[in-house]
């Protein structure tokens, strides 16, 4: 009896399968737009980062120059990487200059696509009714939403990530030039966006070749098109590489990772003597984010930032110095505080080395992911400003729900969990080292999350109504 229940059950799975839903994913894709739809209304906004990527799009455009404006002449640099500022230039050309609003409705577009080809990648590895979870939780994420409606590489790099897995499972189906030559695009655009980016395609491609079987395609064949794709995914980093060694003599394939052009000080000094103490993203916004140009303000340093009454009287000064020299970083403040950082390295090195680079990782992880949403940062504080606390102990229990999810989707181990465990893996020793965390560095994880989170759903889903029958 039960082997016959299970049999129907399968015949059901493969109808389900060939008749592929379009109902249940086109409301799910409605209900994603309408999310990213009030999100833009209320949340759009142009600051920060954006100005930076505008700005070096609009030189481009106006003229062919990859540099920014600064004291009413412009200068080249190469502090971001030209993929984001080369998608808005599309923009601007196509639908008006510095219209970002125009650039956010194509991101939305394409995040959108992103979450209908994870529903697909998962429903490939998995089920259709997996695919389908997978792609309810990648519509209906306020987290990733928040940055589809921002003009910011995020947006982009999300859709890059979930076509680089869609393109993977789909060429272990079906392997060939076409479907190979959209991998190489995915890996090569996530690169081209944001650094990190490029851990796509360290993570992915190796199973992309060493997972295909032996029978589906010759070895010659699929040795040209190694070559080929690696060939054609180096060749935008070459140019990169080319202008940088000419522009500025030196050698920069990627962006620097403190965002520093060849001519500015790194300010390495700062740099070490937060890393000595920045634990979490309050001190990055309050502190980190503020030098140069900017107050210090010691009252909001954690007690953590000293080690003794005497430290801490030298870091008061320290900043007291430095607001009354011009809140500029002088090499002479900047040894300062290589001299304090290097106090507390020498106090406790497992501190610097291990601990606090942990915290980090697990800030950028469990933190609730209302920045974009919610502007206190005190967020905990719940007698100052209980409805808005309430929606953040929402977003800690949601972020933590799909965490949870994406473990139980790695324990019951569908195809490929090795290479997505690999890249969040990968991407969390990178964060690691950052001097101040900011929990947008790891949403670039959620696609792998949406998908594992799809299959944990319906292995449980399955489960309960397995445990119905019997009963």
């Amino acid at each position: 009896m039960e082997a016959a229940s299970e049999s129907q059950s399968i015949v059901r799975d493969r109808r389900f399968a060939g008749a592929r839903p379009v109902l249940p994913v086109a409301i799910a894709l409605a209900a994603g737009l309408a999310l990213r739809l009030w999100m833009f209304k209320v949340f759009f906004r142009v600051d920060g980062d954006a100005l930076i990527y505008g700005g070096l799009a609009k030189n481009l455009l106006l003229h062919g120059r990859y540099a920014l404006m600064g004291a009413g002449d412009l200068y080249p640099t190469l502090i971001r990487l030209p993929g984001y500022p080369l998608f808005l230039a599309i923009c601007f050309r196509a639908f008006g200059m510095e219209n970002y609003a125009s650039a956010v409705w194509v991101q939305i577009g394409l995040e959108l696509a992103g979450c209908l080809l994870l529903g697909d990648f998962v429903r490939r590895i998995a089920s259709p009714g997996a695919g389908l979870a997978a792609l309810w939780l990648a519509a209906l994420c306020p987290f990733t939403a928040s940055y589809a409606v921002l003009p910011l590489a995020e947006g982009p790099t999300l859709f890059a990530t979930s076509l680089a897995l869609w393109a993977l499972a789909r060429f272990h189906a079906r392997p060939g030039w076409g479907i190979a030559l959209l991998f190489t695009l995915a890996v090569t655009a996530a690169a081209l966006l944001r650094p990190d980016g490029a851990l796509v395609g360290i993570a992915l491609a190796p199973v992309m070749v060493l997972g295909l079987r032996p029978a589906a395609m010759a070895r010659r064949k699929l040795a040209q098109i190694v070559v080929v794709c690696l060939l054609l995914a180096l060749v935008p980093f070459a140019a990169w590489t080319a202008r940088n060694w000419q522009v500025f003599h030196v050698f920069q394939p990627l962006a620097p990772r403190l965002a520093t052009d060849p001519d500015e000080d790194p300010h390495t000094g700062w740099e070490r003597w937060v890393k000595s103490w920045c634990l979490d993203f309050v001190s990055t916004y309050e502190i980190y984010w503020n030098v140069p140009d900017g107050t210090l303000d010691a009252s909001k340093l954690p007690s953590r930032a000293f080690d003794s009454p005497a430290q801490y009287a030298e870091t008061v000064k320290l900043a007291e110095d430095y607001n009354n020299g011009g809140q500029t970083l002088t090499p002479a403040i900047d040894d300062r505080f290589a001299h304090l950082a290097d106090e507390r390295v020498a106090a406790d090195p497992l501190r610097y080395d291990l601990w606090l680079p942990l915290g980090r990782v697990s800030d950028m992880w469990l933190r609730p992911r209302v920045e974009n949403l919610y502007d206190d940062l005190d967020w905990w504080n719940y007698t100052s400003h209980p409805r808005e606390s309430r929606l953040c102990w929402a977003c800690t229990g949601l972020n933590a729900l799909l965490l949870l999810l994406g473990l139980a989707g790695l324990w019951m181990r569908p195809r490929y969990w090795q290479p997505m465990l690999a890249y969040m893996v990968l991407r969390s020793a990178l964060l690691m080292t950052v001097e101040a965390p900011e929990a947008r560095y790891t949403l670039e994880c959620f696609p792998m999350l949406f998908a594992l989170g799809g299959v944990a759903l319906h292995g449980l889903f399955s489960l309960r109504r397995k445990h119905a029958k019997i009963r």
